[in-house]
């Protein structure tokens, strides 16, 4: 694709022609930069001439790490140190033109470096401002910093995760960064829309505490009405059985679940015991998780006597639902991933091309796109700032 080419493409995106400033760091506002990015916005991801912590995340290959690729992909990289006033002033340049602005500095921070919400307002009544933290900008937590792994731990995510008689347990991964960006995301276009239709900018206050208790479903609903608590299960679940993990003869595991009554006596007929789906407390999915050890009992000893493509083959034959459970090497081997092209190979000057996941959902009309990935510490600075930065040894 030429250059002619590839700019009418960009224009085809849907967020084409908005101007996203990233002035966030490591993980939840810079998913959500990366969402409006891979849809056509122009990101400028703002850094600390010393470089997003991100760069130095994970692992890393020739100086080069993978994370930052993959979370800084399509946006453009400018050097400013925001505590200086005259670093500050060009950000005030940007953040004039701009249509959004998303931080996640702890609260008081761009208010002490002149760049609280009134001054960004006043600069561009026009722009949103999202500002993504652990707790919230209000409240007597909210100055205390904090990572999605408190929220994980705060939500009562960790306390209901794990085996019955063991400790909580938090995710490996930063699945409380990653559900924060996404609503961080929305809150950003919800905004943006009201903007349109309201003529002026405001702020979203995103706490990545409250999005994934929001995202957790009715434990404090049912906690105020029955003064219940969600137990550690494993892998079961109290709404319905069979569900969790089981072992194949061939050593590989599966993961079933059957949240309704055709699709567990299936499981049920499968495994020899029809006799199950008589009983009274089958007809629900909470007698069901009652009488969970003895329906894991039938439907693991059937499993575990056959090889993992056998019980799939099973389970499809009988339109019941049941999943290998992959490592990485799987996913990037299956076929139904394959066809739908989940995986792209993206240029990249540093290391060549980088593997990633390609964006999130697609459109059937206006899809986004990968254009680049994760750029070198300021290269964009020249391009998109008016003034040369001063050059200016450990800042």
């Amino acid at each position: 694709m030429d250059e002619q080419d590839w700019a009418a493409a960009e224009t085809e995106l849907p967020l084409a022609g908005l101007t996203v400033i990233d002035a966030s760091t490591l993980l939840a506002g810079p998913f959500a930069a990366r969402m409006l990015a891979d849809y056509g916005a122009d990101v400028i991801k703002i850094e600390h001439p010393s470089g997003d912590p991100l760069r130095r995340f994970g692992q890393v290959r020739d100086g080069q790490s993978l994370w930052w690729k993959v979370f800084n992909r399509n946006k453009k990289s400018v050097a400013l140190n925001l505590s200086d006033p005259e670093d500050a002033a060009r950000f005030l340049e940007l953040a004039a033109t701009a249509d959004a602005v998303i931080e996640n500095f702890r609260p008081g921070t761009l208010e002490r470096w002149g760049l609280g919400p009134d001054v960004l307002a006043e600069t561009n009544p026009r722009l949103i401002l999202t500002r993504v933290t652990a707790f919230g900008q209000d409240g007597p937590y909210h100055r205390r910093p904090g990572f999605g792994t408190l929220a994980e731990a705060m939500s009562g995510l960790a306390a209901m995760s794990g085996e019955p008689d063991g400790e909580p347990l938090l995710p490996s991964f930063p699945l409380g960064d990653a559900i924060a960006g996404l609503h961080a995301a929305c809150a950003t276009l919800i905004a943006l829309r009201a903007r349109d239709r309201l003529g002026r900018g405001q702020t979203a206050d995103v706490a990545i505490t409250e999005t994934l208790i929001s995202s957790l479903g009715a434990q404090l609903s049912e906690y105020d009405h029955f003064g219940v608590k969600p137990a550690r299960l494993g892998n079961r679940s109290n709404n319905n059985a069979p569900r969790g993990v089981y072992r194949c003869a061939d050593d590989r595991w599966v993961a079933i679940s059957a949240p309704s009554r055709a699709v567990a006596e299936r499981v049920m007929r499968l495994a020899g015991r029809p006799e199950l789906c008589e009983e009274p407390w089958f007809a629900d999915g909470s007698g069901r998780a009652a009488h969970r050890d003895l329906i894991d009992e039938a439907v693991g000893r059937w499993i575990a006597a056959r090889e993992r493509p056998d019980v799939l083959a099973e389970f499809d034959r009988v339109e019941a639902a049941a999943a290998p459970i992959y490592e990485v090497d799987d996913i990037t081997a299956d076929p139904q991933f394959r066809a739908r092209s989940l995986l792209v190979s993206v240029p990249d000057a540093d290391l060549g091309t980088v593997t990633m996941p390609t964006v999130p959902f697609r459109l059937s009309q206006t899809p986004g796109s990968i254009r680049w990935a994760g750029p070198h510490l300021g290269a964009h600075t020249e391009e998109l700032l008016s003034r040369p930065l001063k050059e200016e040894a450990g800042r």
